[in-house]
C-alpha cells in the first residue's frame, strides 16, 4: 500500500492489504488493535458512481441473515461485527486458514484458503470431495430451512477455517417466498433463471462436480479425464449422480432443496457395497469375449478376446438417452439401460457404431467411433437444449 493510497480507516481495525474482490465490495486482511487477532473484513462503498448507495442490498442482506438464522452453523463463516462509516459499510467475520493450510495470519504472504483457489491444483480426492459436499450442503440446508435462498454458492464464496468448509459471502441473501431477481455468477446460475432455493441446489452441483472433476461449471456434465476415476471409484460414481439430479436443466427435477439434496448424500450407497457393480460389469465382458470362439462358429459376431476394455463417457441434450452400442442397448448388471450423461465401464476399444434414443425423438446417429481415440461422446438432438 503506497502512502497516495492508505487502507480506509476503521474503527478498531487496522487494515493491511485486500485478499479478496466481490461484485460489491472487497475483502480485506485486517488485525484487531487490542487483540491482535487477524480479521477479514468486507467493505462496501456507501457511495458509487451511477448508484446512490451500493451498500444499502448489503445491508438488506445481512439484516436477513441476522433476522432469520437465529443460530450460528458451523460451515457458515461467522460475522462478528457489522458497522458504518461515513464511506464504508463494513463487517467483520472470522479470517480464513493460509493457502498454505497454516492457520490465517497477518503475515505478508498470506493467502485465503478457499475452494477456489484449492482446486487451481485440480481436482480433490474422493473421500475430501464427499466432506467438503458434506458440508457445503449443510450450510446451505441451515439456509434453506430458515427461509433464505444464498444466490451465489460458488468456490470463491467457499473457505476454509479450521481445516473446515464454510460457506461466505451473504450479499445476494434473500427471503426464499420472495420473487428473486436474477442475480448471481452467471456460470452457476440455472438455465431457466429462476434464483430460488432450486437455484442453491444447482448451483452445489456444479460446486461439487468441480470438485471431482476438475473442470470448470461449463464443461457439465463432461467429466473429462475424470471419467475412469468416476467409473472405479463408488463414492466418486455416488457424487456424480448426485450432480446429476441436483443439475437437471427442469428445476422439478432437481432437489427440492439442500436438505433433501444432503440426506441423498448421507444414504448413497457405501463403496464396499457398490464396487462390485464396476467389477461384474468388466467380468461379463470378459466372459463374452472368453466365448468369441464358439460364438463365431455359430454365425454370431461377439468382441475379440484380445481388445482392451476401455471407460466411455457419454453426455446428450437432453439428458436421459438410452445409449445404442452396435445396434443393441449398453445394460449395466442388472439389465438395466445406461442412460445419459453417464461412465460405461469396460467397454471394448474399437471402432462401434454410436446412437441414442430418447423417447418422444427420433433415434439420434453419431456414427462411427474408435473407442481407442475417443473416451467421451458428445451429441446433441437438433433444437434441443
Amino acid at each position: 500500500m503506497t502512502p497516495d493510497h492508505q487502507p480506509p480507516q476503521i474503527p478498531d481495525l487496522d487494515l493491511i492489504r485486500p485478499i479478496g474482490e466481490g461484485g460489491f465490495g472487497q475483502v480485506w486482511l485486517g488485525v484487531n488493535r487490542t487483540t491482535g487477532q487477524p480479521r477479514a473484513v468486507k467493505l462496501i462503498p456507501r457511495k458509487r458512481s451511477g448508484s446512490k448507495d451500493p451498500a444499502g442490498r448489503e445491508i438488506i442482506s445481512l439484516t436477513r441473515l441476522e433476522a432469520n438464522v437465529r443460530c450460528r452453523h458451523p460451515n457458515l463463516l461467522v460475522i462478528h461485527h457489522v458497522g458504518q462509516t461515513a464511506e464504508h459499510l463494513f463487517y467483520v467475520m472470522d479470517l480464513a486458514d493460509d493457502a498454505s493450510g497454516r492457520p490465517g495470519s497477518a503475515d505478508a504472504d498470506y493467502l485465503p484458503a478457499t475452494l477456489r483457489s484449492r482446486l487451481e491444483s485440480g481436482p480433490i480426492v474422493a473421500a475430501e470431495c464427499v466432506r467438503c459436499a458434506r458440508q457445503l450442503l449443510a450450510a446451505l440446508a441451515c439456509l434453506h430451512e430458515a427461509g433464505m435462498v444464498h444466490r451465489d454458492v460458488k468456490p470463491a464464496n467457499c473457505v476454509f477455517v479450521g481445516g473446515e468448509l464454510r460457506l461466505a459471502d451473504f450479499g445476494l441473501l434473500t427471503e426464499s417466498d420472495v420473487e428473486t431477481s436474477r442475480l448471481g455468477t452467471q456460470p452457476y446460475m440455472p438455465p431457466d433463471g429462476c434464483m430460488d432455493v432450486r437455484a442453491d441446489v444447482y448451483a452445489a452441483g456444479l460446486v461439487i462436480y468441480e470438485m471431482y472433476t476438475g473442470q470448470p461449471p461449463e464443461r457439465f456434465p463432461s467429466l473429462g479425464e475424470a471419467a475412469q476415476p468416476v467409473a472405479d471409484d463408488p463414492a466418486l460414481a455416488a457424487l456424480n449422480r448426485l450432480v446429476l439430479r441436483a443439475c437437471d436443466p427442469d428445476p422439478q427435477k432437481r432437489f427440492r432443496d439442500a436438505g433433501e439434496m444432503l440426506a441423498d448424500l448421507e444414504s448413497a450407497e457405501t463403496p464396499t457395497a457398490t464396487r462390485p457393480k464396476v467389477a461384474a460389469v468388466r467380468r461379463s465382458l470378459l466372459a463374452i469375449a472368453a466365448v468369441a470362439v464358439v460364438a463365431c462358429a455359430l454365425g454370431i459376431v461377439f468382441w475379440p478376446r484380445q481388445v482392451p476394455l476401455v471407460d466411455v463417457n457419454f453426455i446428450t441434450r437432453p439428458y436421459e438417452a438410452t445409449i445404442l452400442l452396435d445396434g443393441q442397448p449398453l445394460l449395466d448388471q442388472d439389465g438395466e439401460p445406461y442412460r445419459t450423461p453417464c461412465t460405461v465401464p469396460g467397454l471394448p476399444a474399437r471402432v462401434h457404431q454410436v446412437s441414442f434414443q430418447l423417447e418422444g425423438l427420433a433415434e439420434l446417429p453419431v456414427g462411427d467411433i474408435d473407442f481407442r481415440e475417443t473416451r467421451e461422446i458428445v451429441a446433441r438432438w437438433p433444437g434441443r437444449q
